[in-house]
């Protein structure tokens, strides 16, 4: 093989034609770039290898070599943001899975819940706990566009204590011990060495069980089971790693305890007082309110699914479900849109919006939730969450204003996620 010299085979490589960009040119009959701002009537968006180029008024004319897509009828919005999914899994009670089931199978059933929730509109989801490598097998698999479905940020396995939520229970001894994911922690010590643990094997974000929970066969006690100083270890080491983290809580002290550790959502929230909002509000700690997961849960009553100390907690729960967000909201609670999906059948996530404001929200504000807030949440606002140049192409199509009436949401039309059109 002959050897060019380095000037002649910069030369030759400098007059090589071009990679050529693929550009995609949409044509809509609305565009609504985010909650704040007025909707734009009929436009032209622009997208170049993934990413927002141009807005402009009217539709304008298609460029040699593009590509064109013609929406007359929709509006186009930023794709939505769902803050607490569980893709690996399907409703249902059968904690006995995970003894009979490979972890393996989670990436088969979160292949087939990633492409429903991308038609549901939701281009970005955070994955709120799975097993050690499902959601991050999932996530490379949706970004390289191997598979259909949204961008997603993973947590992987959550930590808890000892026999709390979160951690394997309802078996005999050596069983449970077998089936643990090995993130469990006693002390700051350890719980602050599970935190670089999750780093480690690839967590985009740290989720812990801070209380009980509802759909465990034990999670004893809706008040914090890790010690102050556990979940202060937990959260000072999730930050010095540049990473946030999640806490599910249930109970107010547990609510308030994790806020002031500095844990940055509380995902759940249901027995909210105003003490643990006083301390959320100053803060800055999110709620996500999963509306979703209770009416799933509620849907599933006495048609044994659940086991009878699950359906006892589900209906110990129920009518609180109906008013803590609106409690929050009102003492001003910071708000983000999550929905737990999972626990219901994933694809419905939209459903979340008419909850929320059946709780008190405004459309507009719901709209913002799964949309700048929520990309405010994962800190990536400069990327998602919007419609404007330079942002991610996700972005997706309805008719109406979900602006006046969020529900539009729940019925999408088409779908753009990294500038890949949803087949």
């Amino acid at each position: 093989m002959r050897i060019l010299p380095a000037a002649l085979a910069a030369c030759l490589l400098s007059t090589a034609a071009p990679v050529l960009a693929e550009t995609l040119v949409i044509h809509a009959d609305g565009v609504i770039a985010d909650a704040d701002s007025a909707p734009l009537g009929r436009s032209t968006v622009t997208v170049t290898d993934g990413r927002i180029v141009s807005i402009v008024d009217g539709w304008a004319e298609v460029p040699e070599g593009a590509q064109m897509v013609h929406l007359e009828g929709k509006t186009l919005v930023p794709g939505l943001i769902d803050l607490h999914v569980h893709l690996t899994g399907d409703p249902g009670g059968d904690f006995w899975r995970g003894a009979t089931e490979p972890a393996e199978w989670g990436v088969v059933v979160g292949a087939k819940n990633a492409e429903k929730t991308l038609k549901a509109g939701f281009t970005t989801v955070r994955e709120a706990g799975s097993a050690q490598h499902t959601a991050f097998a999932l996530r490379r698999g949706t970004a390289e566009g191997v598979i259909q479905g949204p961008r997603i940020v993973a947590a992987g396995p959550p930590l808890a204590i000892v026999g709390g939520h979160g951690d394997v229970s309802g078996f005999l001894p050596e069983v449970n011990e077998i089936l643990s994911s090995g993130y469990s922690c006693t002390g700051a010590v350890e719980c602050a060495e599970k935190a670089r643990r999750a780093s480690q094997n690839g967590a985009d974000t740290i989720k812990i069980t801070a209380t009980g929970g509802v759909l465990s066969q034990q999670g004893r006690g809706l008040e914090a089971h890790f010690t102050d100083a556990e979940m202060k270890s937990i959260a000072d080491t999730a930050h010095s790693l540049g990473l946030d983290v999640m806490a599910h809580a249930h109970g107010a002290r547990g609510i308030e305890a994790a806020a002031r550790a500095g844990i940055d959502t509380i995902e759940h929230g249901t027995y909210i007082d105003e003490a643990a909002a006083k301390v959320m509000r100053e803060r800055g700690t999110y709620l996500i309110p999963t509306l979703m997961a209770f009416k799933g849960v509620t849907e599933g009553l006495g048609k044994g699914i659940y086991t009878p100390v699950v359906e006892e907690k589900i209906r110990a729960v129920a009518d609180t479900a109906q008013v803590f967000m609106g409690k929050a909201h009102r003492w001003k609670v910071p708000i983000a849109f999550g929905t737990d999906a999972g626990v219901f059948d994933h694809g419905r996530n939209a459903e979340e919006f008419a909850l929320m404001v059946g709780q008190g929200m405004s459309d507009r504000e719901a709209f913002a939730s799964a949309t700048t807030v929520a990309a405010k949440v994962l800190r990536m606002e400069n990327e998602i969450g919007r419609l404007a140049p330079g942002y991610s192409a996700d972005i997706i199509a309805v008719e109406g204003n979900p602006l006046e009436d969020v529900t539009v949401l729940e019925d999408v039309d088409w779908v753009m996620v990294r500038g890949r059109v949803a087949d």
